[in-house]
């Protein structure tokens, strides 16, 4: 078989294999990036989602919270406006208090804690507010009145419903202050979950890694090395090329154009050898 048929064949055989060797490395490493890719991209749209979820629950315990800190002190500087009254014999007014702002946060309390199932907080805390509010509208009479002691009448009637009413938005508060809490750590075992499928995809890219790693050593570092060795022994000590192993790749066609090579090399020497022999002879 001439160079030039061997040099063919092995070309017909590059074009004939079914995978070649740079396609299953392109493959094996497109996988893995595949993976991570995907993963990562699971990772980032579930951290987004629990996010936005509770990032919003959030902002709202939070303006919850402020509205209940502003209705807490409304209704603490109108208690102390009406004890500056009672104090103050020269007064006789009711002290002003923003009723259209405190129904408004309340109505905002409502519907921020709607979705949370706490309506009957603020509910409790309307109804201690009518309470105090209508008890509240007597100081004028009281004031007027020369058979009812002022402060008798706000210890005895206007400061428990007054206390009611506090206490009621305190409990908001405590209840909206646990939601609050209870959305935070949501969000902490959240985070950790999303975090999740991003750790299972390095675990097993660099799974894949060293399962490629191993497959590159196995099946071609290996082989060329051998390769190698074959070559130098039959340089240098004129043994015949033998290397054989598995395979349909390029790699393989390289090794069997090598050894049909060295074996057409090495019935040429001897040819050569016996044609000076018999030169020698004649």
């Amino acid at each position: 078989m001439s160079f030039s048929s061997t040099i063919k064949r092995l070309f017909s055989k590059e074009r004939s294999s079914r995978l070649s060797m740079r396609a299953k490395i392109i493959l094996s490493l497109s996988a893995i990036s595949a993976i991570l890719l995907i993963s990562c991209i699971i990772s980032v749209m579930e951290y987004r989602k629990m996010s936005d979820y509770v990032s919003s629950l959030i902002a709202e315990d939070v303006n919850s919270v402020n509205a209940a800190r502003r209705l807490s002190e409304e209704a603490n500087a109108y208690n102390l406006g009406i004890l500056t009254v009672i104090g103050d014999e020269s007064l006789n007014a009711l002290p002003e208090f923003d009723t259209e702002g405190f129904m408004s946060r309340c109505d905002t309390l409502k519907n921020s804690l709607a979705s949370a199932g706490m309506v009957p907080l603020t509910d409790s805390v309307l109804y201690a507010y009518s309470a105090y509010m209508l008890a509240s509208l007597e100081l004028p009479k009281v004031l007027e009145s020369d058979f009812i002691d002022t402060r008798t009448w706000y210890f005895d009637r206007l400061q428990p419903l007054y206390y009611r009413l506090n206490g009621s938005i305190n409990s908001m508060s405590s209840i909206i202050y646990k939601d609050l809490k209870t959305n935070s750590e949501t969000f902490d075992r959240g985070f950790y979950r999303s975090i999740i499928p991003g750790i299972v995809a390095v675990g097993a890219g660099l799974l894949l890694v060293l399962m490629l790693l191993y497959f590159i050593l196995a099946y071609y570092v290996n082989p060329i090395y051998k390769m190698l060795d074959g070559l130098d022994n039959y340089r240098s000590y004129n043994r015949r090329y033998s290397y054989e192993f598995d395979g349909d790749d390029q790699l393989s066609a390289l090794n069997e154009g090598i050894s049909e090579l060295t074996s057409e090399n090495h019935q040429l020497r001897k040819r050569i050898a016996h044609l000076k022999e018999t030169a020698k002879d004649e």
